[in-house]
């Protein structure tokens, strides 16, 4: 059994939890994004207390690298990297979405669809089926009153996340439901159990954000 640190800054509100395979230890969460930065380490570091470990036991760490906040994503995969090559432990990289539908997979649905907020009318979406397979790869989505059609005929689907408002106010609302959950690093810990018996490992060196759509910048 495996101590595994998890790390979620992708959407707020952020938060941070150790877990022994799939149970959890300790968590920590903060609803502040501004201070995200400054409230990760000294999360860490309580987590890591709350739990009776110290540093060197903990054996991997597991992130959410997108999509979500840019600025997030950058805050929670440099901790992690930072960390990961401090203790010499392997780095498990989570796809946000994922975690999304495994959060709410036990609702009498046919599809999971995880939705996260972006400009204007348009989400960060993926669509996945019963057993978790992804059935749309993450991708950005400008909401239409017929986006989701295809899906609805074919059976219930599920939105979950923070862009689910902007589908409540366009969508019809046949075969579909909406979730309240609000995923945390707490959802992380059956995926990153996995990642690690299967020993599937991101390389720190070369792993990076899933931004989805190119970072914007007022001032260019």
């Amino acid at each position: 059994m495996a101590f595994i640190l998890n790390i979620n800054t992708a959407v707020g509100p952020a938060s941070v939890c150790v877990a022994r395979d799939i149970q959890i230890l300790s968590f920590a969460q903060s609803t502040n994004q501004n201070e995200h930065a400054s409230w990760l380490h000294p999360a860490v570091k309580q987590v890591i207390t709350d739990a009776r470990l110290g540093l060197k036991d903990i054996e991997a760490i597991a992130v959410t690298t997108g999509p979500g906040s840019y600025t997030g994503l950058r805050i929670g995969l440099a901790a992690a990297k930072g960390l990961g090559f401090a203790l010499n432990i392997p780095l498990i990289a989570i796809n946000l979405l994922e975690v999304m539908a495994h959060a709410v997979k036990t609702e009498d649905a046919d599809f999971f669809c995880p939705v996260i907020d972006a400009r204007r009318m348009e989400v960060f979406m993926a669509v996945y089926n019963k057993n978790i397979e992804t059935i749309v790869a993450p991708c950005a989505l400008i909401v239409e009153p017929d986006s989701f059609n295809s899906w609805q005929a074919r059976g219930k689907i599920v939105f979950v996340g923070n862009g689910r408002e902007k589908i409540k106010r366009t969508i019809a609302d046949s075969n579909v439901m909406f979730s309240n959950r609000v995923v945390s690093s707490m959802d992380m810990i059956e995926l990153s159990a996995n990642s690690f018996g299967e020993k599937k490992f991101a390389d720190a060196a070369f792993i990076e954000p899933l931004y989805i759509k190119e970072f914007y910048s007022a001032a260019r």
